[in-house]
């Protein structure tokens, strides 16, 4: 490959421009600083845009022989000046890829033209009286054009500008520690910036655990943005070196993947909090958006936190997303751990609150035993600090499990809201209470705008369809739960709503297919047998009231060792086992089980509905009658 320059040659990228008969990078016009080394480098890339220059073609051209020992470090050293200049990123490159063992190639669209070699004074005396005729001439028409109005001019001119960032997404930031244990510190500052943004209010921030999908993921930024329906990313790279944290972090409009802004932070440890505020409020400057005197207010309180009660904190964190029985049984010891060195440290209690929540959610605690540890770790976070959106919603679990308070209940949720209007949890949850109040349609926008802010949450997928299968729009949550990827937590019960919706529909040999489908994820492989076997001797009813036999075996098995579900009292009442149905109810409603904020609006109970020991269980609850 021909690797010659020619002069005066100046090529525009993304926000930068670089001429190589000069030796200048500018971006948006102003210069950069930039070593001549990583210039050149530069200069060859551009020269040949969407090709390989070799890693020999750059020795050749920029390394005389004598130099050729120290050939691999200054290439190597270039690259990542050129790299930490243009605030590229090796893993996801925007300007210039590696490949392995060959060289590197420039992968962004390149405009490129010859500079005039008259110098720029010259060519402007000699042009003066023209350029200034030209010039009153045009600003004549202009005006006269503008002021008329002519074809909605004015209006666009004035509309004129860079496309509004109305949304984002911080995804992992990477460790640059050289140290595979401090992944949960890393993992932390990810979810702390994203949780500072979120707090800023009119700018939509995408849920922690849809961008965290994207870990070690090497995918074009432009598809992450699309999957995840953002207007731009903010990326970036942590580093902790004994008692100190380095941040750099850039914003990155995905539409036009061009760079707009990037910075590096350096802090004690002890100003980590304060730091991630500094960085949201930086941010919050490049995308324009105007600060409310609270959200001011929520940045500049951030306080200075012991090193070993931050460390324990961001480690149950890291336990507690694995949402694991073992990871939130961690989770509560490094929180506790966190308040022996922090009494006042309110986002640890916050913590704290949500393992109990979860344990509570996904049953590895009875909801009795959970939800007032939660309770209580929710008030003492909230007494602390009143600002916390995710405790709200830990005691509005609480509240409404536990107490059956719904006023109380709902109030929190409102106010976590309020707070974080990002929090997509508060709406998810906000909508699973409407939809048990029966307020089908705000249910839905409620946890419709949970999924724009966590779209890769299969709970909230899965959530969405439950609330178009409660309102009878079968279609449309038969085409939510086809979306949610097997396994996950939901997967047994999903496929048993499929089946009754299909069952409503007289398909019956689909509706099989489904109960079959719920049998395999719940590792039931002798009753799936025997299930299919009554449906080749006697029908699809008899299939299902093996089905639903074989189930509520298991079920009263499990009950015996403390773990009483709703679904047995819902399968008695599917065969016509009413007096059993009640039965096991109350069982129910005695370990709050799961499931009854929805009873008045579960199909599964129909068959209880008119009779009075159904009324008066939901008044107990706390419910009104459908």
């Amino acid at each position: 490959m021909d690797v010659s320059s020619p002069p005066g040659q100046v090529f525009r990228f993304g926000d930068f421009e670089a001429n190589l008969r000069s030796g200048e990078l500018r971006r948006n016009g102003l210069k950069v600083k930039l070593g001549a080394q990583s210039f050149q480098v530069l200069g060859l890339l551009l020269e040949n845009p969407g090709e390989v220059v070799t890693r020999e073609e750059l020795r050749q051209k920029l390394w005389t022989e004598d130099t050729f020992v120290d050939f691999e470090a200054g290439l190597n050293s270039a690259i990542k000046r050129l790299r930490d200049t243009l605030g590229d990123n090796a893993d996801r490159p925007r300007f210039v890829e590696t490949l392995p063992r060959r060289g590197y190639r420039f992968i962004a669209s390149v405009d490129g033209y010859e500079a005039a070699v008259v110098p720029a004074v010259e060519r402007l005396t000699s042009r003066k009286p023209l350029l200034l005729l030209g010039t009153a001439a045009a600003a004549l028409l202009l005006g006269l054009l503008v002021g008329f109005n002519t074809g909605g001019l004015r209006d666009r001119l004035l509309r004129a500008g860079p496309p509004r960032i109305e949304s984002l997404a911080v995804l992992p930031l990477e460790n640059l520690s050289n140290d595979a244990s401090q992944e949960y510190f890393v993992d932390g500052m990810t979810d702390e910036l994203t949780t500072q943004l979120a707090k800023l209010g009119s700018l939509r921030v995408i849920s922690r655990a849809s961008a965290m999908q994207y870990k070690g993921q090497r995918k074009p930024l432009r598809d992450i943005a699309r999957e995840l329906g953002v207007d731009a990313v903010v990326e970036g790279s942590v580093s902790r070196d004994a008692e100190r944290v380095r941040i750099r972090a850039q914003l990155i409009d995905a539409r036009t993947d061009q760079h707009l802004w990037a910075e590096s932070y350096e802090r004690d440890l002890r100003d980590t909090l304060a730091l991630q505020a500094e960085v949201a409020r930086d941010i919050a400057g490049q995308v324009h958006l105007r600060l409310s005197p609270r959200s001011q207010a929520a940045l500049a309180r951030r306080r200075r936190v012991d090193p070993e009660a931050l460390d324990a904190y961001l480690r149950g964190r890291y336990e507690l997303n694995k949402t694991t029985a073992e990871g939130i049984e961690a989770s509560i010891q490094h929180f506790e751990r966190a308040l022996e060195k922090d009494a006042r440290y309110a986002e640890a209690w916050s913590g704290l609150s949500d393992s109990y929540s979860t344990m509570s959610l996904f049953q590895y605690w009875p909801p009795p035993a959970a939800l007032p540890k939660a309770k209580a770790a929710a008030l003492k976070a909230l007494e602390l600090d009143e600002t916390l959106s995710e405790t709200h919603v830990s005691l509005a679990t609480a509240l409404f499990a536990l107490e059956w308070d719904r006023s109380g209940a709902e109030k929190e949720l409102q106010r976590a809201i309020a707070l974080d209007s990002n929090n997509a949890r508060a709406h998810y949850i906000y909508g699973r209470f409407l939809l048990a109040r029966g307020r089908f349609d705000d249910a839905l926008a409620a946890i419709e705008q949970a999924r724009r802010l966590d779209p890769l949450s299969p709970n909230i997928q899965n959530g969405l369809g439950v609330a178009l299968y409660r309102t009878g729009r079968y279609d449309e949550a038969l085409e939510q739960f086809r979306a949610v990827p097997d396994p996950d937590a939901n997967s047994e019960r999903r496929h048993r709503r499929m089946a009754a919706i299909y069952e409503r529909k007289g398909m019956h040999k689909e509706a099989l297919d489904e109960l079959l489908t719920a049998l395999r994820w719940a590792s039931k492989k002798e009753l799936a047998e025997q299930v299919e076997q009554e449906y080749l001797a006697a029908g699809y009813a008899e299939a299902k009231k093996t089905f639903l036999w074989g189930n509520i075996a298991e079920g009263e098995r499990r009950a015996k060792h403390g773990e009483v579900t709703l679904q047995v009292a819902a399968d008695y009442a599917l065969l016509g086992e009413k007096d059993k149905a009640f039965e096991w109810l109350e069982k129910a409603y005695q370990a709050r089980a799961g499931g009854l904020l929805e009873l008045n609006v579960d199909d599964q109970f129909e068959p209880l509905r008119s009779d009075p020991r159904f009324s008066q269980l939901l008044r107990r609850v706390g419910l009104s009658p459908p």
